[in-house]
This record gives structure tokens, sequence and C-alpha cells, in this order.
């Protein structure tokens, strides 16, 4: 990445959060660095973001957002499309607790 402000360019404005992570993840995982700017200091304010773009990645980066359907389900279809990793969401494995396991965890001396 390259540290020049003239370098970047705004691709897109989102009106809510949301949106603007949606795309921004899509485009990274196309290997597109992505900048947000959001509209407001205050956070949690939802109140929308900027996307922007180096030169050398804003054709490309267009191409993939022109792909994207732009309705009103976009959002959820995309987010729907997308897996936990994707999204930056990481589980462990659930942890089966049963009646047999309570006999070997009483705390105390072991």
């Amino acid at each position: 990445m390259t540290d020049q402000v003239d370098n970047w360019h705004k691709l897109a404005r989102y009106d809510t959060n949301m949106q603007g992570e949606l795309h921004a993840n899509l485009l990274r995982n196309n290997g597109i660095t992505v900048s947000l700017q959001p509209l407001s200091a205050i956070p949690g304010m939802n109140s929308g973001v900027v996307l922007w773009v180096e030169n050398t990645d804003l054709a490309q980066a267009q191409r993939i957002l022109d792909g994207v359907e732009s309705d009103d389900n976009t959002g959820a279809d995309l987010l729907a499309s997308m897996s936990d990793i994707e999204l930056g969401i990481v589980s462990g494995n659930p942890v089966n607790h049963d009646a047999a396991d309570n006999q070997f965890n009483k705390g105390g001396n072991a």
C-alpha cells in the first residue's frame, strides 16, 4: 500500500455501515485494498460509509461492484452468500456438557 493520498479514489457511498462493510469484504476477498471512511465520527451511528480504493484497483473494483445486483435485497443476499469466515465471524467447536462431565470437574484438589 502506498502513502500517497492522491492515489485513492472514492468508489462508492453506502447509506448503512453494513452495506459498506459487505461490499468492502467482497472487494478484499478479490485482493483489492479498500479503505472505509465512516460518515459519522460517533461510533454506532450507522450513518453510512464511503469506500476508497487505490488507482491501480479502481477499474477492477468497479467491475466487481457492477456485478452485484442493485436491488433492496442486495445486502441480505450478499450476507447470506458469504461464509462466516468471510464475515470475520470465528466460532470454536461447541462444548458438549453432560452429566458424565460433571463427575470429574468438581473443582478443588486434583
